[in-house]
């Protein structure tokens, strides 16, 4: 059944799948500016959206029961909303999807393998201190946490999975082999944007592009002014974004989502960004910044053998 689906739909050709905060949007922004490069604009999550480390929100518990997206390649109506993705796009060059936590996900590896076998994989590491510290804010600006960063650190582990490299990268070198999956480093964006994106596009088999007629940044961040109180704001924001990310595939319709959505609009372009003013979030702890140092240098132990690059040279505290 998959062969045939796969000889009827055209699926992706290359597949951005993270880490979050590693510039991922920022590379979708610039590919998408390539006439010969097809990318829906929204993260698809595919591959690993019953995952409720991953994608929380993406889970409904109402009641006795679960409501959960299938992703069995055996579920016909979900391999088909994935193959719609896809659909406008099909003159293309190239077609590509980035979702940016597939990289931390134990499951997604085997996944992607069994629909897409001669997929070209794209990942992005950053230092994994900053990295999480950027997530944690991240979820703070778009309303899905109320605490303290420490605080997080120990209720929302995906802020922490998404800093641990090293065993993922291996997992996928070991299931696609190394010479389909390129990994990149938001500093060597920062340092050579051209030699950077060089190293993407031929990777995935595109056309040079020329860094020098692109946009090259996909937005500007603003962060809390008041940091308290827009964690406040968020108790009420949270219970509204819940539910939109509830219906990320867009399976249920009606008034009840009618009514979720316009509550979404309205919450996100009136209230929300009142207190996002700041163009600097307040710097880290340092006591925090040794024990991430610490503890994300141990869990990401061999990356630097790994990838044959001593990272400790472009991350400082780095010990992997």
């Amino acid at each position: 059944m998959i062969e045939g689906f796969r000889t009827l739909t055209r699926l992706p050709d290359f597949i951005i799948g993270g880490a979050p905060k590693c510039g991922t949007t920022s590379l979708h922004f610039i590919l998408g500016q390539s006439p010969q490069i097809g990318l829906p604009d929204a993260e698809i999550h595919y591959f690993d959206a019953d995952d409720p480390i991953a994608h929380p929100d993406f889970l409904d518990a109402r009641g006795p029961d679960l409501k959960w997206f299938d992703t069995r390649l055996t579920h016909k109506p979900n391999l088909d909303w994935y193959a719609s993705r896809f659909s406008d796009f099909q003159d293309k060059l190239l077609i590509g999807e980035d979702s940016t936590t597939y990289l931390f996900s134990p499951v997604a590896a085997r996944r992607i393998k069994d629909l897409l076998p001669d997929i070209r994989l794209v990942f992005l590491l950053r230092d994994p201190v900053k990295r999480a510290y950027s997530q944690y804010w991240h979820l703070v600006c778009s309303a899905r946490l109320s605490c303290s960063f420490e605080q997080a650190l120990s209720q929302h582990s995906s802020i922490i999975l998404g800093s641990t490299y090293a065993p993922h990268i291996a997992q996928y070198f070991d299931v696609f082999g190394r010479e389909n999956v390129h990994i990149a480093v938001f500093e060597d964006f920062l340092a050579d944007k051209q030699a950077f994106l060089d190293g993407v596009t031929a990777h995935i088999g595109a056309p040079r592009m020329d860094v020098e007629t692109l946009q090259t940044w996909f937005n500007r961040t603003y962060y809390p002014t008041w940091p308290k109180g827009q964690q406040w704001l968020n108790r009420i924001g949270g219970r509204i974004v819940a539910g939109r990310y509830r219906n990320h595939m867009g399976q249920e319709t009606g008034l009840a989502e009618k009514i979720r959505n316009k509550l979404h609009y309205h919450w996100f372009r009136r209230i929300n960004p009142i207190l996002l003013k700041a163009e600097k979030p307040p710097a880290m702890r340092s006591e925090t910044a040794a024990y991430l140092a610490h503890h994300l240098s141990d869990r990401n132990a061999g990356l630097s053998d790994l990838l044959g690059r001593d990272l400790s040279t472009v991350w400082p505290g780095f010990r992997g």
